[in-house]
């Protein structure tokens, strides 16, 4: 598009707002409205983030073993460690909490020490009875200490399941049913019925009772993340227009700020509802970025309309030049911020995906929304009062840009050598980045059910699940010896893990089996050997019918499929690869591949890959995002020299970034990962505004370089160092989170975007300064395709002399 047409349009798109105003404002309200129509649809998500594509391996193997096993977080942990609590009325107390559960629609099964049951050898029938070690209730001290006896020392099959026989910590273990456990009756179970009945319990027995499992830890987790988004949409309003209002002093500008932002927050809300995401831990964050997001688009265009008030006092054509001065500007750099986030779309995970598509739907209306908007609101407000346009000489503000001025006259060789100094050390500190796969460690640490965890994580060896389904080719292959030794080789192993549990499986209950076939003996606790089966194998399968069958949750209908449950400890990305490589030797070695298919599966295991994928994807998407806005700036200035020049100020704080989170030890993982490309995407903007403020300088100063430069550094700097603010103190607001991840990412955002604005008020001047004569000698920036900010001209400059004069 040619300058004249360029400049036509946007006269063009002026005329139209302007005369347009009401039958605009209307449309506004009724899209507003219409979208809040679908604030409905929007629901809050009842699962970890799978952050793998769908068609991914390991999301492959996964819900092969949900299809086999069924949903495998199913299960809430119920948990004491008081000795108090082995007296009769505390016990008692505790196997009738149990048993409350139990009628619960919600709930399947419920096992606690009440529930456990002796193997009991019956000749007669050639069958295991159940007789449980506890009848009724507990009448006597008497009977608790031949229970502890019993279940401490004599069967090893229940050690690690519902206690630890080492710090006599007892728990209880509530089956919910796998239909419910990713819907909102999960929710409902939890608050309405769980934590009441807890309680009542603890303050009636004065127990510490701790409780975790995923369901309980995933809905807890969840309600923070509703909690926090209310909570980051009210902080980013609070502190953004304190900042806007300390810079502009009107309370009316600041006003007009915050109905447009807060109509920006609606219209994301209606995108999620229109398009039927849900509310994860990332499309949460969106409502408080678009406020931060927005005020710096509010600040560039009622800055600008002030200027022009100041300058000739006309205010429709003040509106006019806002419109056509600033919205192109505004617009490119709305494009640059979304197409840094639009790089997640890329990534194939749904989760991202869904982030990036809505992130940069919302940067796009709240452009069009700040472009319509305030010029419009101005039409029907009187002219700025002195007071309002103070701002605009102000002198700490001055100062600053007078310093910036000063370094790059004076000190363009100290910049130089402080950059390859910050570069050559934040490579150093690049190479101490580590990964994170940890579904916990961004979960908020100072809650109760986080120090559950960690409780959990200390008496048993973790909470979260980690599955080897052995898939034996056969029907019935699982009950075979040979199947049963190789299964018991590999426990041997996972028994040997600290950061394991100990596992569960068929072979545990084959072993009780045996125990129980020599009248309880715990020496006996061991596999059968060839000649034992005969004899003991009668017992199990006689056994295995109706409510006394104990094969159902380890073994499917076939017996085709046997599973290995073990429960893993919230470690490193590194060190679990290291056990799955133990683990993938062991199964290679014991299980032949033409015999057996062995899968190593759980929800840990999805989202440790997961971020291992991210970490992957992150060069790509980060490189698109650097491709599509070297793209934006070859478009507008056509030159390779000033695509380098450009991108190298806003390469320099991702770098500086990167080398912080080594020296500080925040690793990679999903939320970080992020950082990069928002980071880039939005600091590019000052890059844009200076160049495009460069080139008129060039153009009014018949293309002196030195001239043009400082003229471009005072003009746009305090803008510049207006948003950069705003953006600084609105991304610190996530600080507030009580989630790591959303911690760091409002840190780290917030310090690269600090790093990006003195990168482009002193490397960036610094650089055209340096490459001088390379691009007086081209004029590269005489003729771009994109005429960002129209020149004024000279009839322009007479009617405002005209008009301030009148």
């Amino acid at each position: 598009m040619s300058k004249l047409k360029k400049s036509r349009f946007w006269d063009t798109v002026a005329r139209l707002i302007l005369r347009n105003k009401i039958g605009i404002l209307i449309t506004v309200v009724l899209i507003t409205i219409l979208f809040s129509t679908q604030w409905k649809y929007m629901r809050f998500t009842y699962t970890e983030a799978n952050l793998l594509p769908d068609d991914h391996e390991v999301n492959i193997e996964y819900n092969k073993f949900l299809n086999v096993f069924g949903e495998e977080g199913n299960l809430i942990i119920l948990g004491v460690k008081d000795s108090t609590l082995f007296t009769v009325d505390k016990l008692n107390a505790w196997n009738a909490l149990s048993e409350t559960f139990r009628e619960d629609d919600e709930v399947i099964t419920v096992a606690s020490i009440k529930d456990l049951q002796k193997l009991v050898k019956n000749t007669d029938s050639q069958r295991f009875d159940l007789d449980p070690f506890i009848k009724d209730s507990i009448y006597s001290q008497a009977q608790i200490d031949t229970l502890q006896y019993e279940l401490f020392t004599q069967y090893p099959f229940y050690d690690n399941f519902l206690f630890n026989k080492e710090t006599k910590t007892i728990r209880s273990a509530i089956y919910l049913k796998k239909d419910i456990v990713n819907t909102p009756a999960r929710k409902d179970f939890v608050v309405d019925k769980l934590i009441k009945r807890i309680d009542a319990f603890e303050k009636a027995t004065n127990l510490d009772v701790r409780v975790s499992g995923m369901p309980y830890i995933r809905t807890l987790n969840a309600q923070n993340i509703v909690d926090e988004i209310g909570l980051f949409v009210v902080g980013a309003l609070v502190v953004t227009s304190l900042i806007f209002f300390l810079f502009f002093r009107s309370f009316r500008a600041t006003l007009i700020s915050l109905v447009v932002v807060c109509i920006g927050v609606m219209w994301t809300l209606g995108i999620l509802g229109l398009l039927k995401y849900e509310i994860t831990v990332l499309t949460a964050l969106i409502p408080p970025l678009i406020i931060v997001i927005g005020i710096p688009n509010c600040i560039f265009l009622i800055n600008k309309y002030q200027q022009e008030v100041k300058l000739h006092g006309n205010k429709v054509k003040s509106l006019q030049r806002v419109i056509t001065k600033v919205g192109n500007a505004t617009l490119m750099t709305n494009m640059t911020t979304a197409s840094g986030f639009a790089t997640f779309i890329i990534t194939e995970s749904t989760l991202l995906k869904e982030f990036g598509v809505v992130a940069s739907l919302s940067i796009i209306a709240i452009f069009i929304l700040c472009l319509l908007i305030i010029p419009i609101i101005y039409t029907f407000l009187p002219y700025p009062k002195d007071r309002h346009l103070e701002h605009l000489n102000k002198r700490w503000v001055g100062g600053f840009v007078d310093w910036t001025e000063r370094m790059v006259k004076e000190k363009r060789i100290a910049i130089y050598i402080t950059v390859c100094c910050l570069v050559i050390t934040c490579i150093i500190g690049i190479y101490k980045i580590k990964i994170s796969g940890s579904l916990i460690e961004d979960m908020p640490k100072k809650t109760e059910f986080f120090k559950d965890i960690r409780f959990f994580e200390q008496e048993f060896n973790g909470i979260m699940p980690l599955e080897i389904m052995i898939n034996t080719k056969r029907e019935k292959g699982v009950m075979k010896s040979t199947t049963l030794k190789r299964m018991n080789e590999l426990e041997d192993l996972i028994i040997d893990i600290p950061e394991l549990s100990r596992p569960i499986s068929i072979v545990s209950l084959v072993k009780y089996s045996k125990q129980a076939f020599y009248n309880g003996n715990p020496k006996y606790y061991q596999l059968p050997t060839k000649q034992e089966e005969a004899f003991i194998l009668p017992y199990v399968k006689n056994s295995a019918s109706g409510d006394t069958s104990m094969l159902i949750n380890f073994v499917d209908s076939t017996g085709q499929y046997a599973r290995i449950t073990t429960f893993m400890k919230d470690i490193g990305t590194d060190k679990m690869e290291e056990i799955e490589d133990d683990l993938e030797a062991k199964i290679k070695k014991l299980f032949p591949k033409d015999r057996y298919e062995v899968t190593i599966t759980g929800k840990a295991l999805v989202f440790q890959k997961g971020t291992t994928y991210l970490v992957k994807n992150l060069a790509l998407s980060l490189s698109l995002a650097i491709f599509l806005i070297a793209l934006f700036m070859a478009y507008m200035f056509r030159s390779f020299r000033m695509i380098v020049v450009s991108l190298i100020p806003n390469l320099l704080p991702l770098v500086v970034t990167a080398g912080l989170m080594g020296f500080l030890g925040v690793p990679i993982k999903p939320s970080t990962i992020l950082v990069f490309s928002i980071a880039f995407g939005i600091s590019v903007d000052d890059t844009i505004h200076f160049l495009a403020k460069y080139r008129q300088e060039l153009q009014a100063n018949n293309w002196k370089i030195k001239k043009s430069v400082y003229g471009a550094l005072r003009e746009t700097g305090v803008s510049m160092f207006y948003t950069s603010i705003v953006l600084f103190f609105g991304f610190s607001i996530f600080i507030i989170s009580s989630f790591g991840g959303t911690v760091a990412l409002g840190a780290l955002v917030s310090i690269t975007l600090l790093f990006a604005m003195l990168s482009n008020l002193l490397l960036l001047p610094s650089l055209l300064l340096s490459l001088e004569r390379s691009i007086a000698n081209k004029q590269i920036l005489k003729k771009p395709t994109i005429n960002i900010i129209p020149e004024e001209s000279e009839g322009d400059i007479n009617n405002d002399y005209n008009d301030k004069n009148k």
